[in-house]
């Protein structure tokens, strides 16, 4: 049977020698994974730049009831991107919030409202010319609420993981101290993104570095998040 959706594509392998398999988070039915061919050929017109991480697509894609891999019958950019692709901050970004999205949504069903935040969510970092510095951490927040974990305030976030911290310590010192200075900002971006300072790209990676721990408290088997190595240097 053939669908109609809008698909957020998450990242993609190669497959033989000049074909992928690439996983798509779906409106219509979910995160899928699709085979693609003769993507990858070197020729005018090569398509492979659509399955970048967090491309936007219309698609026709067959489904199947035994699951597993399927096709895309036709696939088109739902949304050009005018900034994301010439600016080495913003591709970077997206490259590791789309690992993040990758290694946390697995559900094969949909969810409207989880689709329409990171549809919406990309459109509007696309369209920022300035000012973007925290929407990887803003985002991280508020995808956390989507998956059913959303702090309420920034203590939350430094309680649960000094604890987790302190748990693991063989000293019994109480990490909370070290960490109660990032609280009052993760505070402000949960209230007031908008307007919330963070004072330099230190601080701003130590945040970084928190949530992804916070959300290794709350999804199981996260694992090692290979992109956030290129964010770092390139926020550096």
């Amino acid at each position: 049977m053939l669908v109609k959706t809008r698909g957020i594509v998450l990242n993609y392998i190669k497959f033989r020698e000049t074909s992928i398999i690439t996983k798509v988070y779906t409106e219509q039915l979910g995160v899928q994974s699709y085979i693609i061919n003769s993507v990858r050929k070197k020729t005018p017109g090569s398509r492979i730049a659509l399955f970048q991480p967090f491309m936007l697509l219309d698609m026709v894609v067959y489904t199947s009831h035994k699951g597993g891999l399927t096709r895309i019958s036709e696939y088109k950019s739902a949304h050009p991107f005018s900034s994301i692709p010439f600016d080495i901050r913003k591709s970077s970004i997206l490259l590791f919030l789309s690992e993040m999205v990758s290694r946390t949504i697995k559900e094969e069903e949909e969810n409207p409202q989880l689709f329409h935040f990171l549809y919406n969510a990309i459109i509007e970092f696309d369209e920022q010319q300035e000012h973007f510095e925290n929407f990887h951490l803003v985002f991280l927040l508020h995808l956390s609420h989507h998956l059913g974990f959303g702090p309420s305030n920034g203590a939350e976030i430094i309680e649960q993981v000094a604890f987790s911290a302190n748990a693991q310590s063989n000293t019994g010192a109480p990490p909370v101290l070290a960490l109660q200075a990032y609280e009052v900002y993760f505070h402000q971006l949960l209230r007031t993104p908008g307007q919330t300072t963070i004072p330099n790209g230190k601080v701003r990676r130590e945040m970084l570095s928190i949530l992804i721990r916070y959300y290794q408290l709350h999804v199981e088997r996260l694992g090692e998040i290979k992109s956030l190595a290129v964010l770092s240097e390139v926020l550096s």
